[in-house]
Parts: C-alpha cells; structure tokens; sequence
C-alpha cells in the first residue's frame, strides 16, 4: 500500500464465544424436548402395581399346576386375570392421582384405546379355543395378544413398556411352539416375572 491509498477494510474481531455455551443450549434442546415427550406420554404405568400382578400371578401358576382338571386350571387363570385388572387400574388411578395427571387425559385415552383391541381379541379367542377344546393354544394366545397390547399401548407411555411387551410376545411365540406341558409355567414367567422385573424398573425411574 502507498501513500496515499485508503485504508483497506478490516472485518471486525469476532467476541469469542462463552465457554460452555454450546453445552449449555444442547442441554436446554434436551430438556424442552423431554418435557414434550412426557407431556404427550401416559406416565402413569403403575409400577408397583405391576409388582402386585407378577406376585398374584406366581401365585396363581403354582395353584393351576396342581389342578386335575383342565376347566379347573382356566378357572384359576381367569380368576387371576380379574384380579390383575383390578391390581392394575387401582394403582393406576392412584398414581395418577398423585401425580396431578387426569386419568382420562389425551395421552391417557390414546394408551387406552391402543391397549384395548388386543385384550379384546384375546377374550374372544380364549372363548373360541375353549369351545374347540384347544385349551392348551391358550398360554401362547394369552402371551402374545397381552404383549401386543402393552406393545400398542406402550406407544403412548413411558419407553421401557414396549419393552415388557416384546417380552411377553417373545414368551408367548415360545409357548405356541413349545411343548403343551410348558404352557403353565411360561404363564407364571410372563405375567408373573416379567411383570415384577419392569414394575421395579418402572417404580424406580418413574416414580412408583
């Protein structure tokens, strides 16, 4: 440059960025988006209720096991199957009551509506295989069209109840396949130990 030219343009220094600032805006992305998920998510899987089935449960495979009778041994099953519900949407209620979250809610009625068609299909078909003396098809029906339903459901609530669907369809697929003999204490893995493994894993993430 000679005397006389103008002076060249200078771009203007760049502030240096706060230290941690991207850190900090991920971390606030982070929680708008979790806070959007559970708003539009039925968080109120009860998980010490679902502890309540999986023990009612064991209990009622060791009772079917010892019946002489195969009407005898559906009778337990539907028995603890009445129970379950209650077990079930009585804490169920009562979490969501604590948690200030109406039971009838947007995301309550989508978890709802997801979980009924496959419980129905399965109260149907236990009628039809009972009435074709297909007793034994029973176990692997119960499983799968129950793990179908907490899958479908599931969509709606917290990420580890599909999981605990999967299993129970897992479970069922094996009793379908498996020898008829199998079909009672698959019953008691499924809705008596699964049910007990993820109602602590819920209960202990997810507030009860």
């Amino acid at each position: 440059m000679t005397i006389g030219d103008p002076p060249a343009s200078v771009a203007p220094a760049m502030p240096p960025r706060p230290a941690g600032l991207d850190s900090h805006a991920l971390d606030e992305i982070r929680f708008i988006r979790q806070t959007l998920e559970r708003a539009g998510s039925f968080t109120a899987v009860p998980g010490w209720g679902g502890v309540g089935m999986g023990v009612t449960a064991l209990a009622a495979a060791a009772l079917a096991a010892r019946q002489p009778t195969r009407d005898a041994w559906l009778a337990i099953w539907l028995g603890e199957a009445v129970l379950g519900v209650a077990i079930g949407g009585l804490a169920m209620a009562r979490k969501a009551r604590a948690a200030g979250q109406p039971l009838w809610s947007g995301p309550a009625r989508k978890f709802a509506l997801a979980l009924a068609p496959p419980l129905v299909a399965g109260a149907l078909l236990t009628a039809a295989l009972y009435r074709a003396g297909l007793v034994t098809l029973l176990p692997g029906a119960w499983l799968l069209l129950y793990g179908a339903a907490v899958v479908t459901g599931g969509a709606f609530s917290v990420r580890v109840v599909p999981l605990m669907g999967l299993g129970f369809m897992l479970l069922g697929a094996a009793a379908l396949f498996a020898p008829a003999t199998w079909g009672n204490a698959l019953l008691g893995a499924g809705f008596g130990g699964l049910h007990i493994v993820f109602g602590f894993l819920i209960a202990r993430r997810y507030g009860g």
